[in-house]
């Protein structure tokens, strides 16, 4: 799809909001991905910035992905940092440990209830995104970015495309020439990030210098490896890597491995993960679980 086709076929806001519905609901090393663009927040917990969410690709159906991971330490101390294969509609190993723990107790409390918790999966979304104003780092203005973000911020997209009440109008934030600044308002409530107070400003055109436009869309990124396959470890390989984590052997019943490791002081060797690995692994973007966290641990309580 050309720029121009662009134009005359843009994503109905119906189209974008059946396909939320719809959907409801590799380990990357020690470098920064220059392709990411986050937010800053200065030491009181604060932050601003504005950036306009920005169309789909032309291999894109819609201008935004959902993934899942885990991001947990085990008692080995070394990290689990993993892409979840539910994300591709896949068995995942992660969960399926998570459902043998959850359904080994009925007491919420329980010690291998809490591990399937600490090890949930997470939710993640990720759009291209121009960004307009980022005082912080203003050598981020004007240029084009991916954004992960969670629940919170896709809710408010969800709520400008279908509006609750009568007197507002529907608006597609991912249009160039209808959607609309979202304004990044950070601040910490109780300890937690929260993204409450952001917001999206009227609906506007990004730009009339259509010129301008093609050179913005000409430089979106694709956004397939979040949902590929070919960019999933296997099954296998994930069960390996959650097994040295754990420090679990796979002969071991399950019910004596969540006893040992309950129970067993941590090693004293510990391994330091890079920075990135650790934010990944702890970062939230709002107070709220990416996930409904219940409806996630009826499933597992389902089998």
């Amino acid at each position: 799809m050309s720029f121009a086709n662009l134009k005359r076929n843009r994503n109905s806001i119906d189209k974008l909001v059946a396909a939320a519905e719809a959907t409801g609901g590799g380990e990357k090393s020690s470098y920064k991905d220059e392709r990411m663009w986050k937010p800053t927040i200065d030491k009181m917990g604060n932050g601003y910035a504005v950036i306009r969410f920005l169309p789909a690709t032309e291999d894109q159906d819609l201008p935004w992905v959902r993934y899942w991971d885990h991001g947990f330490k085990g008692q080995t101390g070394k990290w689990y940092i993993e892409r979840s294969l539910t994300s591709i509609g896949q068995d995942d190993p992660v969960g399926v440990l998570n459902s043998k723990l959850w359904n080994m107790s009925d007491d919420d409390k329980s010690p291998t209830r809490k591990q399937a918790r600490d090890q949930k999966r997470r939710l993640h979304h990720v759009a291209n995104v121009l960004v307009v104003s980022d005082p912080a780092n203003p050598q981020n203005e004007g240029k084009v970015f991916m954004y992960q973000f969670g629940k919170k911020i896709f809710d408010k997209i969800m709520d400008a495309m279908q509006p609750q009440y009568a007197d507002e109008t529907p608006m597609n934030p991912f249009d160039f020439w209808e959607g609309a600044d979202f304004k990044i308002k950070i601040r910490k409530v109780e300890g937690w990030v929260n993204y409450d107070k952001s917001e999206f400003s009227s609906a506007s055109e990004l730009s009339s210098d259509e010129a301008y436009l093609e050179g913005i869309y000409n430089t979106l990124h694709p956004l397939s490896e979040f949902t590929d396959p070919k960019f999933y470890k296997s099954y296998a390989d994930l069960e390996k890597k959650m097994n040295d984590v754990l420090a679990l052997q796979s002969e071991m019943p399950m019910a004596q491995q969540s006893m040992m490791n309950a129970e067993s002081p941590a090693p004293v060797m510990r391994e330091t993960p890079p920075q990135t690995i650790e934010e990944m692994a702890t970062a939230s973007d709002d107070t709220e679980e990416e996930e409904d966290t219940m409806s996630y641990f009826a499933k597992l309580a389902n089998g």
